[in-house]
């Protein structure tokens, strides 16, 4: 549904304006309102708020209505180039703290800019279009609540999201496809179709699997054991906790540190619930591995990891914090980089062929240079990224490059999706690793007698299980390819004395492996035809007594 947008693009700078327009209508509507951020997005723009109370339908209503009367006025969007002392200075007589903030956390002697439309005036690097009347076909879209710096510990404000499109068709379009999306919603749909609930007993983000999401779950699981199986995969299974001491080695400590669950104390140290397998595959390949002629060494799990999502980001089954991912490792020689690597490719490409998911591009994610998020040495991070971009080159695939995009200890391939009402997902990834082995000092007897350090991949081809899963309730509407159905044929008998016939049919079909209900109620054939159509069931039987006689 939409588009990786820049700040060159029209588009980027339409919305970027739209979000002004929609602060300066909170402004004047409600002037004690305190303003933070309002960034453009791929889908739309949204502006975070200060408020003294949330935000209702009326609320939005009222918001649009003057955004439409700023955009009538037609206002010059004036860009200014300030000091940082005169920035200061304006945004305390306004007396706007959030921008403060913002404006004393510059480095000294970095410039600052405003743009004014009006009597509005916001803290903003830009690039905008040059009047609000070019903002003509937009939609203010629906609130939720947001944390400052996204903490919880910070002040909860009030998010605003709109959209802005350069033509009416193309915003209508839009609408039409976010109407489909509210149909297709995963966390509606898997509740009606059984399929998982989430329970405030249990708490955010721990989804329940109902018997029809665990029949799902394990047709996924036996499909890619089946084909990791064909390729040499070797089964493990890890605990669900390990010491503090683990992760601080391989950098998940220091790195996502807030997305931790809080550590459990025991008198040999701290222990946390896992959050990555990769540093207890590690483990298992030290006992496995001495020699070269034990590479390549793929290890496969499907292994429950953990993670402390912010509350305002848990969503479903696409933002949980506790998930199971198509996990594996694989640890080669330099050499038998270019192989496994395309084989792991191959694996995903065959994945999504067998699921109908046709529109695929490729994203190359590198390391940010500026950044010191990530682990690993220099030297350690120039091959992964040559061994990644050649082994991408070598296969032939079309592929953009984004810095900033790669996994704190490597780069990676990620495979983006879009879905049957057009949008994007990111689904499936491969990870060249250079940085874990030297952490963890893996070594192997080459054939030169000396020793030699690994190389590792990382890839999941469904990424997580609850993730993958709530994009195809969407992508599907629900309605499965009948080998993923988790109730591929339902028998409806006519009256009693057809149930003993239907029995016999099921249990015909269960013994050539296909799943299959029988539905004995005493309802009529017409609701029942109708319940089954609601349940998405494939097929549906109708037996009475010219299929009994026959």
């Amino acid at each position: 549904m939409g588009q990786k947008l820049t700040e060159q693009d029209e588009l980027y700078k339409l919305r970027h304006t739209a979000a002004h327009v929609m602060a300066q209508a909170v402004k004047e509507l409600w002037p004690t309102t305190k303003l933070t951020i309002g960034p453009p997005t791929d889908e739309g723009f949204y502006y975070d708020f200060q408020t003294e109370r949330p935000f209702t339908q009326e609320d939005l209503d009222s918001i649009e209505t003057r955004m439409r009367e700023i955009v009538k006025r037609n206002l010059p969007l004036v860009r200014e180039e300030l000091s940082i002392e005169d920035s200061l200075k304006l945004f305390r007589e306004i007396d706007e703290p959030f921008k403060l903030e913002m404006i004393e956390a510059l480095p000294e002697g970095e410039g600052s800019s405003v743009y004014r439309q009006g009597d509005f005036v916001d803290w903003c690097r830009g690039p905008h279009v040059h009047r609000t009347g070019n903002v003509k076909h937009f939609k203010v879209l629906h609130s939720s609540a947001a944390y400052w710096h996204g903490d919880a510990k910070l002040p909860q404000l009030q998010r605003v999201y709109g959209t802005a499109f350069k033509t009416k068709d193309e915003l209508d379009q839009y609408l039409v496809n976010l109407e489909e999306a509210k149909k297709r919603d995963h966390r509606k749909l898997g509740r009606e179709l059984g399929i998982f609930i989430l329970s405030p007993e249990v708490g955010s983000g721990l989804p329940l699997w109902l018997p029809k999401g665990a029949v799902l779950r394990d047709v996924l699981q036996t499909f890619i054991r089946t084909e990791l199986e064909k390729r040499g995969y070797l089964p493990v299974v890890t605990p669900h906790v390990a010491k503090a001491s683990l992760y601080a080695v391989s950098g998940h400590l220091q790195a996502y540190q807030d997305g931790l669950w809080p550590p459990m104390h025991a008198d040999e140290g701290d222990y946390y619930l896992k959050p990555v397998n990769c540093p207890h595959h590690i483990q298992i390949f030290k006992a496995l591995c001495q020699s070269y002629r034990d590479l390549p060494i793929r290890l496969a799990e499907f292994g429950t990891v953990y993670r402390y999502e912010q509350s305002g980001e848990v969503g479903g089954l696409t933002r949980v914090r506790g998930f199971t991912q198509d996990d594996a490792h694989l640890f080669m020689t330099p050499a038998q980089l270019p192989t496994e690597f395309k084989s792991n490719v191959e694996l995903i490409q065959l994945v999504f062929k067998r699921l109908g998911l046709n529109d695929v591009t490729a994203r190359v994610g590198l390391r940010d240079q500026e950044s010191d998020k990530y682990v690993g040495s220099p030297e350690a991070w120039e091959q992964s990224q040559s061994a990644l971009l050649q082994a991408v080159r070598e296969i032939g695939m079309d592929h953009t490059v984004e810095e900033g995009e790669a996994a704190i200890y490597g780069p990676k391939l990620d495979f983006m999706v879009r879905d049957a009402i057009g949008r994007e997902w990111q689904l499936g990834t491969v990870q060249v690793d250079y940085v874990l082995p030297e952490r963890f000092g893996l070594e192997y007897t080459g054939e030169d007698g000396e020793k030699h350090r690994p190389v590792m991949i990382h890839r999941a081809p469904f990424g997580s299980f609850e993730r993958f899963i709530g994009i195809l309730i969407e992508h599907f509407a629900g309605a499965f390819p009948f080998w993923l159905s988790p109730e591929q044929v339902r028998l409806l008998p006519i009256a009693d004395r057809h149930h003993g016939y239907a029995a016999e049919i099921a249990g015909s079909l269960k013994a050539v492996g296909i799943r299959v209900e029988v539905d004995t109620r005493n309802e009529k054939l017409g609701y029942k035809i109708r319940e089954g159509q609601l349940a998405k069931v494939p097929y549906m039987l109708v037996v009475g007594d010219k299929d009994l006689e026959a």
